[in-house]
């Protein structure tokens, strides 16, 4: 199993770049190496992308040198399961509320004996045992695999203290857009509570010597560097969108 340059780079205090991805692509995660970042989000979760097409953008990832990361459906084990067996070197796991289901996303993610990951033989990530399987793949598996999990509710948010207690997570993912729909202000992220609510967050994260993770477009994303976030990514849309305004700005001479 390749080492996960990306988590490294997170784990020793650098920002990692990421372009998160919700359509079925290799050649965008391609191009998203090509550009500069050093992962990608495949998005099972909002995105309209198969389990096949989950393993092609991780082949992609691994010819171009971009570390691939998957936001499964849920947190559900068989969910996640799915994700590292395509070759996922992490996944991203949505609303996680409590320490409980955060030690569980943890085990989901780890072989025996540090947690319960189905073994299965002949997986890509093993290189389908051709040869035959490395003699080193569990423990590589379990120390190579990022785990990252979504404070994206009030509730989450509320037992922040309780979930960064937990051993074997490496990114605290805060989601701005459905903490500000369970804080009564859907849609703004900026309204004062939840913008206090994110950086007071933000700020146990790095106080409890963990690794914040935020989405923040151009705009932004100065900002949220010096936070100290360090796992960050855009959305092609948002990103494509910020191109064309300034494409169409230089072809109209303003």
């Amino acid at each position: 199993m390749r080492t996960n340059k990306m988590k490294q780079k997170i784990l020793s205090g650098e920002p990692a770049f990421g372009l998160s991805i919700m359509f079925a692509s290799p050649q965008m995660v391609e191009m998203a190496a090509g550009c500069g970042f050093d992962w990608v989000l495949i998005d099972c979760e909002h995105g309209a992308i198969s389990l096949e097409s989950v393993e092609v953008m991780c082949m992609a990832a691994d010819a171009a040198g971009i570390t691939p990361i998957a936001r499964p459906r849920s947190q559900d084990a068989l969910e996640i399961l799915q994700m590292l067996d395509r070759g996922a070197m992490g996944v991203q796991i949505p609303h996680v509320n409590t320490a409980a289901q955060a030690r569980a996303a943890v085990q989901a993610c780890r072989f025996s004996p540090l947690g319960t990951r189905s073994l299965a033989g002949a997986t890509r990530p093993q290189n389908y045992d051709l040869p035959e399987r490395a003699k080193t793949y569990y423990d590589d598996a379990n120390r190579e695999i990022l785990v990252c999990v979504q404070l994206e509710d009030k509730i989450a948010i509320d037992n922040a203290d309780e979930i960064l207690g937990v051993d074997g997570i490496d990114v605290f993912f805060i989601g701005p857009s459905d903490l500000s729909a369970t804080m009564g202000y859907p849609g703004n992220p900026k309204a004062p509570p939840v913008a206090s609510a994110v950086n007071d967050t933000l700020a146990k994260i790095a106080a409890a010597g963990k690794a914040p993770g935020m989405p923040a477009a151009a705009g932004a994303v100065a900002e949220t560097v010096g936070k100290g976030v360090r796992y960050i990514y855009t959305h092609v849309p948002r990103l494509l969108g910020a191109a064309a305004s300034d494409y169409f700005k230089a072809a109209r001479g303003s």
